[in-house]
């Protein structure tokens, strides 16, 4: 029951206060003599006490106060806020706050919106390839392997790459170095064991690196055991391989079901005696084409493709995509030379495929496995990246439809082939030619890319010369897209001579003019004995006998090295918008030169690229590209000691050599009407200098 504070206690709660050294006159309800107040003396305040009331009884006259003190009770204080000159400023306040907060959340939901898609890491680097037979020997057998990459690893971050492919490394009987595969989900004891390759992905990983694998769909090794319970008639994988009637004798086929041809030359067609009948082969006759009509063969490959995608590995190439799907019909394919005798064409370009490539189906098939690959995207930072491999020579409008649509994606690029051209007829109008023709083809907002080696063409240094290598890096990696880049192409490797009873390319024993092996050559990583590559009495090709003068280490030492440049252009491209998402103005090409502008909207830094790829020459831009200023700075140069800034009224350059010119400007190139149809950009974004932000839609 609720209890009244008597008068006595309430003078003993006021001395209290007192005795604690609060002085305050509202408590002096009589003086010491007993007597009031007097009139206007320590005039008082009428405070109700709601919640002491409750709980004490006390009504309005048994307590009085002035004003606030410290240390006064709760009770006190929430009677205080609810006067006007304390409710009134925290109002005010709050709302204040409230409309910050709205504000603020209105701004960040505008620049998200406004905030053009970051480049994702397939875009941001380049590719780094590397054909894992030739790049690092761990276990002294003279051949490279998986735990020897993981030893290397260092390099690609001294190199700002974070993308690394490597070629096949699956099971198989190495009729084509791992392109015939056995086991899709083992790997060949040649490379080591399942567990080096979850080694090397932690370790790639960890260091803030991205794995990209090959994934082989169009034929298996003959020895998988798919094919094997093919030919001996096994129910489930009957219809697992292409399989048709044929004549043969010995062995031999003597009338095939068509005149197909593999790209390997000869028939397509291998009688197998086993089964009783031919089956089809693009490739080798070890190489047998699955049947991708059957919808059994699309799901155990798409099985195959979530198997290592669970794995974690971050992207997958499709290998030579355009085989994947034949003609159900089997109707003999045109011949180029309609007057050669059909019994003697044995020459895969002998021959029109109208039956054998790009297929219709074949899209759909490829849309599916992007849907996959996008399932396991969804977390963030782990985006799977997808690229089909096609050589599809003059038809690049084939090569555009791996892109997909804008309904349905498919590849996030094909692979662009068309500047490994560029050495039959190496010139500043052939470089524009190759580059323009991918750009003004490219689906409108689409990324491209860009491939100057591999493994199944010379290298750089060996097509061309030594001292090109430089200027055709600085092209790669200033260019907008993704670069690719083959081991070795930074130090600039060349090809090592294979003479004909040392071939081990299965293409090459076919036809020792397409021999492949003289661009496999080990790596070339210091000065000791096969070239730092293997500890091995003998390696699997010979090391490149100048390997002594041309090693990662040596090159590491050496601030002029092709080494050294390619790293210097990693990073600007790394740092510099303009570089990495910004416009492409091809704006000059002769015998001589090909110069373009790389530039931002909003950004008034924008860079010149002159690559010198004929004769020395003296080349005035100021006459064709009036907009560009009368000087610019050199930010980087293929020749060491070259000038701070460059007119460009007179840029002269020779043999070989490559300028990234710097300049400020607010006339774009790419505004101005006559260069519109040689000005391009991919993912489209300006400058907000106020914030130093980008935005989209400008």
């Amino acid at each position: 029951m609720k209890r009244r504070m008597s008068k006595e206690e309430n003078s003993n709660y006021i001395e209290m206060h007192a005795d604690l050294g609060v002085e305050n006159k509202g408590f002096d309800q009589e003086g010491e003599d007993g007597s009031k107040p007097a009139e206007g003396e320590g005039e008082t305040t009428s405070v109700q006490l709601s919640a002491f009331e409750a709980a004490d009884g006390l009504s309005e006259l048994d307590y009085t106060q002035i004003k606030p003190y410290a240390g006064m009770p709760k009770e006190v204080l929430l009677q205080y806020s609810t006067q006007a000159c304390y409710r009134l400023p925290r109002e005010i306040l709050f709302w204040f706050t409230v409309l910050c907060t709205l504000v603020l959340v209105a701004v960040t939901a505008t620049i998200i919106a406004l905030s053009p898609q970051c480049l994702s890491w397939w875009q941001s680097s380049p590719v780094y390839q590397i054909y894992p037979r030739s790049f690092q020997d761990s276990d002294q057998d003279g051949v490279g392997d998986l735990k020897g990459i993981q030893n290397r690893l260092d390099h690609f971050v001294y190199l700002n790459v974070k993308a690394v492919w490597i070629s096949p490394f699956y099971k198989s009987p190495m009729k084509d170095f791992g392109y015939d595969v056995e086991d899709f989900r083992e790997i060949d004891p040649i490379f080591g064991t399942m567990e080096d390759f979850d080694n090397l992905l932690s370790s790639i990983h960890d260091r803030g690196l991205k794995l990209i694998i090959d994934f082989i769909p169009n034929h298996t090794s003959d020895k998988h055991v798919w094919f094997q319970r093919s030919r001996n008639g096994t129910e489930k994988y009957k219809d697992y391989y292409i399989w048709k009637d044929c004549e043969s004798v010995n062995g031999t086929v003597t009338k095939p079901p068509n005149n197909w041809v593999s790209v390997f030359g000869n028939s397509a067609w291998q009688f197998d005696a086993v089964r009783g009948q031919c089956y089809l082969h693009q490739f080798l006759k070890e190489q047998p084409d699955l049947n991708f009509h059957n919808a059994d063969v699309l799901k155990e490959m798409t099985d195959v493709i979530r198997f290592w995608l669970e794995k974690g590995v971050d992207g997958l190439r499709m290998d030579a995509v355009k085989f994947i799907l034949e003609a159900e019909h089997l109707r003999d394919e045109p011949q180029v030379n309609p007057e050669q005798n059909p019994e003697n064409i044995t020459s895969h370009s002998e021959l029109y495929h109208d039956y054998t490539d790009s297929q219709v189906g074949l899209h759909v098939i490829l849309q599916g496995w992007r849907q996959v690959m996008d399932e396991y995207s969804t977390e963030p930072g782990r985006y799977r990246f997808m690229v089909a491999e096609s050589y599809d020579y003059e038809k690049i409008g084939r090569t555009m439809m791996y892109y997909g649509t804008s309904f349905v994606q498919e590849a996030n690029f094909p692979f662009n082939f068309y500047l490994l051209d560029l050495p039959e007829s190496l010139s500043g109008r052939a470089c524009y030619d190759l580059v323009k023709l991918w750009m003004s083809n490219m689906p409108k907002g689409y990324w491209p890319n860009w491939v100057v080696g591999n493994h199944d063409n010379p290298r750089i240094a060996s097509a061309v010369s030594r001292k090109y290598v430089n200027v055709i890096n600085m092209l790669l990696l200033t260019l907008p897209g993704t670069p690719t880049s083959y081991y070795g192409e930074e130090i600039g490797m060349e090809n090592i001579a294979v003479s004909e009873d040392q071939i081990q390319d299965p293409f090459g024993k076919f036809d020792p003019s397409e021999n492949r092996d003289p661009f496999r050559s080990p790596m070339q990583w210091d000065s000791s004995p096969n070239a730092g590559f293997s500890e091995a009495n003998k390696t699997w090709l010979p090391v490149h006998p100048e390997y002594q003068t041309c090693n990662v280490m040596m090159q590491r030492n050496d601030s002029s090295s092709p080494l050294a440049l390619y790293r210097t252009l990693t990073a600007l491209r790394e740092s510099e918008l303009p570089l990495h998402r910004g416009w492409v103005c091809l704006v000059w090409s002769d015998a001589d030169i090909f110069a373009y502008v790389r530039e931002l909207d909003g950004l008034s830094t924008a860079f010149l690229i002159v690559l010198n790829l004929g004769n020395g020459s003296t080349t005035d831009l100021t006459g064709v590209v009036p907009e560009l200023p009368r000087e610019a700075s050199v930010r980087v140069s293929t020749l060491s000691g070259s000038m701070k800034t460059v007119s460009l009224a007179a840029i002269k350059t020779e043999t070989g050599e490559g300028l990234v010119l710097e300049y400020h400007t607010r006339e774009p190139i790419h505004e101005v009407s006559r260069f519109r149809e040689n000005c391009f950009v991919s993912e489209k974004a300006c400058y907000f200098s106020a914030l130093g932000i980008l935005y989209k839609n400008c």
